[in-house]
């Protein structure tokens, strides 16, 4: 009885995470602030001392900061005003965790070659949360 009693009360637990984060997103306060698409090439996969990045976080912002401040760039990646900004870009990570990715899409991330789709989400210009979403 108290292993069933402890199930139940964790599952609401949960359920009300959940339910709190998504009233945080469905905030009418947050809206789309922009979106674009980039490939993720071989060059994203690096960081400026060569090292092999593990993250997907980690890829989608070496690719910002290789578009916009090294001009190393893949044939058709878009633009992005966001993004261009170094302090934005220092908040990758936590807007990533904040927002949506696949593990599917985090891997294809990771092994690179792939197209993603980046909407960046928040309000009065000031980043809440990205969804990353993978095309091949």
């Amino acid at each position: 009885m108290r292993k069933l009693l402890f199930i139940l009360i964790s599952a609401a637990t949960l359920a009300g995470s959940a339910n709190a984060q998504s009233s945080v997103k469905a905030n009418h306060r947050n809206q789309l602030i922009e979106s674009y698409r980039a490939f993720i090439g071989e060059a994203d996969l690096f960081n400026s001392s060569g090292t092999r990045l593990t993250q997907p976080w980690q890829i989608i912002r070496q690719d910002r900061a290789n578009f916009h401040e090294f001009g190393v760039r893949d044939r058709d990646d878009e633009t992005d005003s966001f993004f261009a900004d170094a302090a934005n870009r220092q908040a990758l990570e936590l807007m990533l965790r904040s927002g949506t990715m696949t593990r599917d899409a985090a891997n294809m991330i990771v092994r690179g070659n792939v197209w993603v789709d980046v909407d960046i989400y928040g309000s009065q210009g000031s980043g809440r949360w990205i969804d990353v979403t993978v095309r091949d």
